[in-house]
């Protein structure tokens, strides 16, 4: 057994400290140019159902924005969007207007950069459906030869606005789960 898979078995066995009747992630919040492209690319391309819409949320004069936000006082969530994806966590869709702002979308280097992965079962059929969307594909879909993601085929692209989001298949697992019996999560 390689460095890597024991170390992989050690940790799956070691207590990890817990919030308290902590679950698991109940949704991912991301702040979108214009909410109405981002909910059309989500429901129409990506097969989310969008659940409801609330907004708008401002304090004029306050700092209630930025005790419990931690944005501008001045900010202004002009609207945001519940939705389903599949079988996992909500998303979270918030189109914010704020003075210091900044229009650039993170990449994956950058502090606060991530990313959405989504599971696909069929990946060539995957990539095939967002290449009819016209979508910017990453290069092409690379699969994990060793380690312990080995059996893992992803590939990135981006929305039309420019987010990363990445597809990714392990229909046989992953290479780890030959080493231990814990398993993450997998819609």
């Amino acid at each position: 057994m390689n460095k890597l898979m024991l170390l992989l078995t050690l940790i799956a066995g070691t207590a990890q400290a817990a919030i308290p009747g902590m679950r698991g992630p109940d949704h991912l919040g991301v702040t979108v140019p214009d909410l109405k492209q981002a909910t059309t690319f989500f429901t129409e391309v990506m097969g989310c159902r969008a659940f409801f819409e609330m907004g708008p949320f401002k304090d004029a004069e306050g700092s209630w924005m930025a005790d419990n936000l931690n944005v501008d006082p001045r900010a202004e969530i002009t609207v945001l969007n519940m939705m389903r994806c599949g079988n996992g966590s909500n998303l979270e869709l918030f189109e914010y207007k704020a003075e210091d702002q900044n229009p650039v979308v993170p990449r994956n280097s950058d502090i606060g950069g991530h990313h959405l992965a989504f599971y696909v079962e069929e990946m060539d059929a995957a990539v095939a459906y967002l290449k009819r969307h016209n979508l910017k594909i990453q290069g092409e879909p690379k699969t994990m030869t060793e380690g312990p993601n080995a059996g893992v085929t992803w590939v990135y692209f981006l929305s039309p606005w420019g987010m990363q989001l990445e597809l990714v298949s392990y229909p046989d697992g992953q290479g780890y789960e030959k080493v231990t019996s814990e398993r993450l999560f997998k819609p």
